[in-house]
């Protein structure tokens, strides 16, 4: 939290700086308007990541099952990792930097310098540093991502799509269904999992759907919104 109350000051100094702004200029006050978007976005986002493990749930048969470890606690702590986390990349990547980058250099230019730097970063975030394919993989995963992130906060001028979206993907993987860096949460793999054979399709519509589908769905949604 003191990371993420850093991040404020510096971002304040920067926005004050350039242009003696103050960091309204970066959409953080609440409205109707942005908590509706917030609220569309979280459950968009959270959905399509469920898609994942649904489609594996029904073709590969994996299972899941409730954690018998499982407490509020460990539940809110892994909530409360999962929105220190988005607010400190959304901050870096979409926050007083881009706000900068778009004024100096137009929308385009820092939705693209803001995406890189982003899929960039997870190289280091999820240890890919180091193997090519992994690299590449992380990449253009995660700088599409960035691509959508960035464009959501350049369309409204506003932080709240972009953290909504980030939001729901990680919490639904990394809380509901225990895949990621913070341990077991919610649910957790039941194994051995069966050993299933599928098609090189039915694999790659697995790993494929959930992210792409979050990708167009959000910026289908994000292009017909208003700042």
């Amino acid at each position: 939290m003191i990371g993420i109350l850093v991040q404020l000051a510096l971002s304040w100094l920067l926005v004050w700086l350039f242009d003696r702004s103050n960091l309204l200029v970066l959409g953080l006050t609440p409205t109707k308007e942005r908590l509706k978007h917030f609220l569309i976005f979280v459950f968009i986002a959270a959905a399509f990541s469920a898609s994942g493990f649904g489609l594996k749930m029904w073709i590969a048969q994996q299972r899941w099952q409730l954690n018998p470890a499982w407490t509020s606690a460990l539940i809110g702590g892994g909530v409360w990792f999962n929105i220190k986390s988005v607010l400190y990349e959304e901050l870096i990547f979409r926050g007083a930097l881009f706000y900068i980058l778009i004024k100096k250099l137009g929308v385009t230019k820092a939705i693209w310098i803001s995406s890189t730097a982003f899929g960039m970063y997870h190289w280091f975030s999820q240890g890919s540093l180091g193997d090519p394919m992994s690299m590449l993989i992380t990449f253009v995963v995660t700088g599409a991502m960035g691509l959508v992130l960035a464009y959501g906060y350049a369309k409204t001028q506003s932080l709240y799509v972009p953290i909504a979206i980030h939001f729901g993907w990680n919490v639904v993987q990394q809380v509901v269904f225990s895949n990621g860096p913070i341990g077991k949460r919610l649910l957790i793999e039941v194994t051995p999992q069966p050993e299933v054979t599928v098609s090189y399709f039915t694999f790659f519509f697995m790993q494929l759907f959930p992210i792409v589908g979050v990708l167009v769905v959000c910026a289908y949604r994000i292009r017909y919104l208003r700042h």
